[in-house]
């Protein structure tokens, strides 16, 4: 929505709700914006295809800011090994899915701006998701990579570690987990989905035109790097 409404045509992808897929394209679309959206498992390489094929419905696909992910909580005694391929297919190899169907056409046309989702908890010690924090750190590694690749091309790729932000995810945690990550967070709250967006769209636009490669700690002082 923020996008949109400084005038950006948005495709988007849902898993399974498809009503609040509906309604949002709606408000897209009421901005007097184009959108369009499909269901996709980030993971899965027909989805993704699938999803890219639909986002060039609206021409040359110019931003991308890939934010899909699960998580769960799950102590090491009982992290199985299906649980930890899901966790990676999802968080990690889906990220390189979508870059990766998109980076050549940017590359092509010397233009692109993309935004990858990390989280704190690549940042330090997570007990209780070993299998989460894996993957999120990767994505951290993946986008620095994929931003010295693609530099000579015009093509920026920067990071976002997200701390707890008021969304869905959120509640795989207990209210007491919530309680005390909001404890350990400077700013004494959770993040909300408008402070993250305001982020990445200044990653996305030529404020951020000097910057590639890095990850913006987006935490309320949670985490703090150098």
């Amino acid at each position: 929505m923020r996008l949109a409404s400084e005038g950006a045509d948005i495709a988007f992808s849902y898993v399974s709700r498809v009503r609040e897929a509906e309604e949002t394209a709606a408000a897209i679309r009421a901005l007097g914006r184009r959108a369009v959206y499909c269901p996709c498992n980030v993971g899965n390489p027909d989805d993704v295809k699938r999803l890219v094929a639909e986002a060039r419905q609206l021409g040359p696909i110019d931003l991308l800011v890939h934010a899909g992910a699960i998580s769960n909580i799950q102590d090491h005694r009982t992290l199985s090994l299906d649980l930890w391929r899901e966790t990676i297919d999802v968080n990690l190899t889906g990220t390189y899915l979508v870059v990766f169907a998109v980076k050549d056409e940017m590359i092509e046309r010397g233009f692109g701006r993309i935004v990858t989702i990390s989280s704190v908890a690549a940042l330090r010690p997570r007990k209780m998701q070993i299998h989460y924090a894996s993957a999120k750190a990767g994505v951290i590694a993946f986008t620095c990579c994929c931003a010295e690749a693609f530099a000579p091309h015009n093509v920026r790729v920067n990071c976002v570690a997200l701390g707890l932000t008021d969304t869905e995810m959120a509640r795989v945690l207990t209210p007491e987990m919530m309680q005390t990550v909001v404890e350990q967070t400077r700013l004494g709250r959770l993040g909300t989905p408008e402070e993250m967006a305001a982020v990445i769209r200044f990653l996305l636009s030529e404020k951020s035109s000097f910057m590639t490669g890095h990850t913006l700690g987006v935490s309320g002082g949670r985490i703090m790097l150098p």
